[in-house]
């Protein structure tokens, strides 16, 4: 029995009549005091309403539908009264209707497939065809008949829809192929490998996402993409591999050399400072040893920088020890250096020299000054003065060596030789009234005399 069937055991579903309608036996009568406590059963508006004009109930219980002009036997309901009789059979039709509604709202509602609602329309038809129920049952033909009309039209939509998506899919899943075939036609020799890896992941993720979300290809139309597609993949997996694996062979090379410079480097620790210079070429070494992958090549660093560390902090300390050393040195130089500034003030060269000489000693007396930086500029400033001096010295040797002496005198003789002259040539030339040649005697007159003011400087 349907919900709105009284709390009462469900009789027997009546068989149809062969070849006098069938007896449907009353359900079993229930204490008064069950009834009363029984909820009442809805009444069927059908029941109430439509029950004379599509059904009827013989004197011998059995009940009967009008279907256009004729009445065809539903049942039998012997043991109730003709009223119960016709509400048994009217909530049938209840069902078959409240199934119809129920359907035509699912089709109005949208979202359920147009293809499972006409199987479902088909199988209510069947239902409703020669149904053991009371009620206007061609109506409901009627209603089924307009809904599966709708369901025809609207599973064609699907069907267009799904075909679209279904080309689409496929068109998508195309792009896809050609893609990871076009890394795979690549020279794999000289590609980025962590790129083309996240390209072919992504390519994947999105077959993937495709097959699980899209629509359900045609089996031979997604068997054949499939294959390209692994085929594919499988190439550019196969080079990936090999790639890693030689690459893995060169880091492991790059682990034993590195290794090997550790232990090379670590050994020089009790030479100090003197290891620094076998500990520098080593380090080129290091440089030339390649890579042994990221996460070894910093554990091995590390370790490698730790022994030249210790090198270094040794040369640290003995810089700080010798530069400690080398303080009063220092202050003792910068004071030779302010000594040594009279030379330039000393007139006589040879005083000047004898002075930088006993400055030149105490400075060597003072020995090596640390840092070196430092006493390479102390001694660039000595330098200098040392520098001024000597082209002082240079100049008074050309003045007072005997050999310029007497070529500056054979000169000068001869330069007062030609002026004597010039002032014979001018004279004349002026009294000649020559002014041409007066100016031309003037002219080597001036310069003759500019000569010999030169060699007496």
């Amino acid at each position: 029995m349907s919900a709105t069937e009284p709390s009462k055991p469900t009789p027997p579903v009546p068989s149809p009549p062969v070849p006098g309608p069938p007896r449907i036996p009353m359900p079993p009568r229930t204490p008064a005091a069950a009834q009363a406590a029984a909820p009442a059963s809805p009444v069927s508006p059908v029941a109430a309403a439509d029950s004379a004009d599509w059904g009827r109930v013989t004197e011998d219980g059995t009940v009967e539908v009008r279907e256009g002009e004729e009445w065809r036997v539903v049942g039998q309901y012997p043991d109730g009264t003709s009223e119960e009789a016709l509400a048994y059979f009217v909530r049938k039709f209840d069902d078959l209707a409240f199934k119809v509604h129920t359907l035509e709202q699912r089709h109005q509602a949208g979202g359920a497939s147009a293809s499972d609602l006409t199987t479902q329309a088909k199988r209510l038809v069947d239902e409703v065809t020669g149904a053991a129920a009371v009620g206007d049952l061609a109506s409901l033909h009627a209603r089924l008949e307009t809904l599966t009309t709708a369901l025809s039209e609207a599973s064609a939509a699907e069907a267009k829809q799904a075909k679209e998506l279904v080309d689409a899919a496929i068109a998508e899943r195309t792009v896809l192929v050609e893609s990871i075939e076009q890394i795979a036609a690549r020279d794999l020799a000289k590609v980025q490998w962590k790129q083309v890896t996240e390209e072919v992941t992504a390519l994947f993720d999105a077959w993937q996402a495709q097959q699980q979300s899209g629509p359900r290809l045609p089996k031979g139309i997604s068997q054949q993409l499939w294959k390209r597609f692994r085929d594919a993949r499988s190439v550019v997996d196969k080079s990936r591999r090999a790639f890693y694996s030689d690459l893995d062979e060169t880091h492991k090379a790059a682990r034993d050399r590195k290794a090997q410079l550790i232990e090379r480097a670590e050994a020089l620790a009790p030479k100090g400072v003197d290891g620094i210079p076998a500990y520098r070429t080593l380090l080129d070494d290091w440089k030339a040893s390649g890579r042994a992958g990221r996460k070894a090549d910093d554990a091995l660093w590390a370790r490698f920088k730790a022994a030249g560390d210790a090198l270094y902090a040794a040369r640290a300390e003995q810089s700080a020890a010798e530069e400690a050393e080398s303080a009063p040195k220092i202050e003792a130089r910068e004071a030779l250096l302010e000594e040594a500034g009279a030379v330039a003030d000393e007139p006589n060269i040879k005083q000047a020299r004898a002075l930088l000489t006993r400055i030149q000693r105490q400075w060597d007396d003072v020995g090596r000054i640390f840092p070196r930086d430092r006493e390479r500029a102390l001694d660039d400033k000595l330098r200098t003065i040392e520098q001024s001096l000597k082209s002082r010295e240079e100049v008074d040797w050309k003045r007072n060596n005997p050999e310029t002496k007497a070529r500056a005198n054979d000169m000068s003789q001869q330069l007062l030789d030609a002026i004597e002259k010039l002032e014979g040539e001018k004279a004349a030339a002026e009294k000649a009234g020559d002014k041409k040649a007066a100016k031309e005697a003037a002219d080597a007159l001036e310069a003759r005399r500019a000569w010999l003011n030169a060699l007496d400087g």
